[in-house]
């Protein structure tokens, strides 16, 4: 059986990703290497994501490698994927999906309510950064970029009182036991695909198609195709200040959503239900939009050295 080769980002947390894909395949019998890409995101470490405005960021190299036939098939977190996919490729499989919520981390407090005011809190995400505002506008939120790894230690030589981090991040690295409070999508709407895997590969490949059609999880695929159709509407990537959450329930989707202003000083929340992934994304973001997003993103993308489309 030929060789099946997967491209990544050589994050710890990217390769337990490739590795989990890679043993999946292995019980099929395939023989499986992983390609470690470096990306523009990796390289680019000392500017907030939010202020870098590149399209694709974390995944535009590794696109390039399955292009070049060099890999067959990428294993992303779906959350950095831009929600339209260059021509040539397509998300082939979308994997079960691990908890998609944000969690609080700290040291020495219990929860956000418990933290004082003026406590440092680390995130380099404007939708964190903006909802955490809106909670507790007294905190003092500093950016916070790195692998989880390196957030973490951060945090345990006390630079920072707590951070926010993605809890499917932590349990798959197996440190659960840093989450303090696993944050309620009401108070901290997640980011669109948050906590779900995407499989990528060429669009003539049927090959591998057929080989990793045993991943793709229905459930998770119409949830994440819903919140990707909200991101979409609204002209967003996972470096705006936009969440959205949309959850299968007996055939049908519930879809919660949220745009902000990175100081906290606007919210909006929208949530609606439906049976079509993508029309309950539009018309939920069209309601945003209506309701004053538009002029919220406006302010955000000009702000930004470049409008960062997507991450």
């Amino acid at each position: 059986m030929a060789l099946l080769r997967i491209g990544s980002r050589g994050s710890q947390l990217a390769l337990w990703q490739a590795n989990h894909i890679k043993a999946l395949l292995e019980v099929r019998g395939h023989r499986v290497g992983i390609e470690v890409i470096k990306t523009t995101g990796d390289r680019i470490t000392d500017v907030a994501l939010a202020k870098v405005g590149t399209k694709g960021m974390f995944t535009k190299e590794i696109e390039e490698a399955l292009a070049e036939n060099r890999v067959d098939l990428a294993v992303h977190s779906l959350k950095d994927l831009p929600t339209e996919i260059a021509p040539g490729f397509e998300i082939a499989a979308i994997t079960a999906r691990e908890d998609p919520r944000d969690a609080f981390c700290s040291p020495g407090f219990s929860n956000i309510n418990d933290l004082p005011n003026g406590a440092k809190v680390g995130t380099s995400s404007l939708r964190r950064q903006a909802q955490l505002r809106a909670l507790r506008p007294e905190l003092d939120i500093h950016p916070l970029r790195g692998n989880v790894d390196t957030r973490l230690r951060k945090l345990e030589a006390r630079e920072y009182d707590a951070v926010i981090l993605a809890a499917a991040g932590l349990a798959r690295l197996g440190r659960r036991e840093c989450i303090r409070q696993v944050l309620s999508v009401s108070a901290m709407c997640p980011a669109a695909g948050q906590g779900a895997l995407a499989i990528e590969i060429r669009h003539d490949d049927s090959r591998v198609r057929r080989e990793i059609a045993f991943a793709d999880d229905a459930a998770s695929r119409a949830a994440t195709t819903c919140e990707r159709a909200l991101l979409n509407r609204l002209g967003g990537g996972c470096q705006v200040p936009i969440g959205a959450f949309a959850e299968m329930t007996n055939g049908h989707l519930h879809l919660d959503a949220m745009v902000a202003r990175p100081d906290g000083s606007e919210v909006l929340r929208e949530s609606a239900d439906g049976m079509d992934p993508v029309q309950l994304g539009e018309v939920v973001g069209q309601t945003l939009l209506c309701r004053g997003a538009d002029a919220i993103l406006k302010a955000v993308y000009g702000t930004s050295a470049t409008a960062p489309e997507q991450p």
